[in-house]
């Protein structure tokens, strides 16, 4: 054990936890901090990002192309109110990224004094753009605190998690112990679940996959090419999950695939998505079997009712599917059914112009593993659907939240991320 601020406690068990990289602002809360983060500046660089928002955005930007956990660091009351935006978009992308706020003194919380940045039940607020908050109230309990963030942060569904430590706790003095980072185990799925879903995809002749941004956050896309090819399967990927399968993989399609596709599906299997477009803008065939798997079980019948439920790790899950249903037997090839199906979506991209014609050409101009980051802009809305992505983790959007003009702060998180790899913004309202 050592004696210790409760800034250099922090800055030591974030160290431990991997963070290399942090967004954020100096402010007069947290001045102990930023003198502890000065001492380690040889391992821990800290970008200044010029305005809240854009710290959480760029942490945003960063987690989701790289896999990491992306850091924002702020000060409290507006300071953090400005970040909530782009927890909120990572909270709706389900992206692993740690908020640490400051906060006013200890004893004066929830005076409604008038304290410089004090606004009432900060961590109440936080709670709802976050998976889990807490705040610390001596420096001894901020290692525990860090560990039991990133244990929320690589557990389950990935979302935000916040740490509001007040001024005071950062600059008392007391005897720290460092514990160890804990590695949480993958959730396995039910075996007998499995094996019901297994005996479904078998027997089926014309199954559907329907990939969300779950696939990308347990790095499961090549279990996904395996099961696909098994079953000679189309992937019908949403737009966060982009990338799970290629583009050119006559089994990727994007969204507009689904009119075609759906209604001559005769299973359907969905990982991690939420299943929202095509069980309820479209609606899903009536009798063809649901199998949906998800790291969340609450996710699971939220908005279709499953014939087999599974909650469970999508790259643990996908990779015993495929041992299930792969027997050696080859199915016959779907190549020319589902190409022609590209056709048809081709065609119908090619009449919205100038969108089809703009999006050709920055296709054509940065290559296959350059990131996108697409806004709620007319040019967003047809990527999403008509930009041809090629890798994982090579398209962002703002997900549900539909947050105006978060685009370039989050590609200058994924240029920080990925600082070898061609990163594009396309900037709309607010951008």
């Amino acid at each position: 054990m050592a004696q210790l601020t409760g800034g250099q406690a922090l800055v030591g068990a974030i160290r431990r936890e991997g963070v290399e990289t942090i967004f954020g602002l100096p402010g007069i809360q947290l001045d102990a901090l930023f003198d502890a983060l000065f001492e380690a500046r040889a391992d821990l660089r800290v970008l200044h990002t010029r305005h809240e928002q854009a710290t959480s955005y760029m942490a945003d930007g960063y987690a989701r192309t790289t896999g990491k956990v992306g850091t924002c660091l702020v000060v409290p009351g507006p300071g953090l109110l400005n970040a909530t935006a782009g927890l909120s978009t990572a909270y709706a992308c389900s992206s692993p990224v740690l908020c640490l706020t400051g906060q006013i003194e200890s004893h004066l919380i929830e005076g409604g004094r008038g304290e410089l940045h004090e606004i009432p039940k900060q961590l109440q607020m936080l709670e709802s753009v976050t998976k889990w908050a807490a705040r610390a109230t001596s420096p001894a309990e901020v290692p525990g605190l860090v560990r039991e963030a990133f244990r929320q942060l690589r557990s389950g569904r990935p979302r935000p998690v916040a740490l509001e430590v007040p001024p005071d706790v950062l600059a008392a003095s007391a005897e720290v112990e460092f514990l160890a980072p804990e590695e949480p185990a993958r959730p396995e799925a039910d075996p007998d679940l499995l094996g019901r879903a297994a005996a479904i995809l078998r027997g089926a002749e014309r199954p559907v996959i329907f990939a969300g941004g779950g696939v990308l956050r347990a790095g499961a896309w090549e279990e996904l090419r395996a099961l696909a090819e098994a079953l000679e399967a189309p992937v019908i990927m949403s737009e966060n999950g982009r990338g799970a399968l290629s583009d050119r993989h006559y089994l990727g399609h994007a969204g507009l695939s689904t009119r075609f596709l759906l209604p001559r599906a005769d299973a359907i299997l969905a990982v991690g998505t939420r299943l929202l477009e095509p069980a309820v803008w479209i609606g899903l065939p009536a009798g063809v079997p649901l199998i949906q798997l998800d790291i969340d079980a609450d996710e699971v019948g939220r908005n279709a009712a499953p014939t087999v439920g599974i909650a469970g790790d999508a790259k643990l899950g996908l990779a015993a599917l495929t041992a299930l249903v792969d027997g050696g037997k080859k199915r016959p090839s779907r190549e020319a059914e589902l190409l022609a199906v590209k056709e048809k979506v081709a065609d119908l991209l090619f009449e919205l112009q100038p969108q089809q014609s703009i999006a050709a050409a920055l296709r054509d101009a940065i290559p296959d593993d350059g990131i996108v980051v697409s806004e709620m802009t007319q040019m967003g809305y047809y990527s999403g659907v008509g930009l041809p992505i090629y890798e994982p983790r090579t398209y962002l959007t703002p997900g549900y939240q539909g947050t105006l003009g978060y685009g370039y702060a989050t590609a200058l998180g994924a240029q920080v991320g990925s600082p070898d790899k061609r990163v594009v913004a396309l900037c709309g309202d607010g951008g």
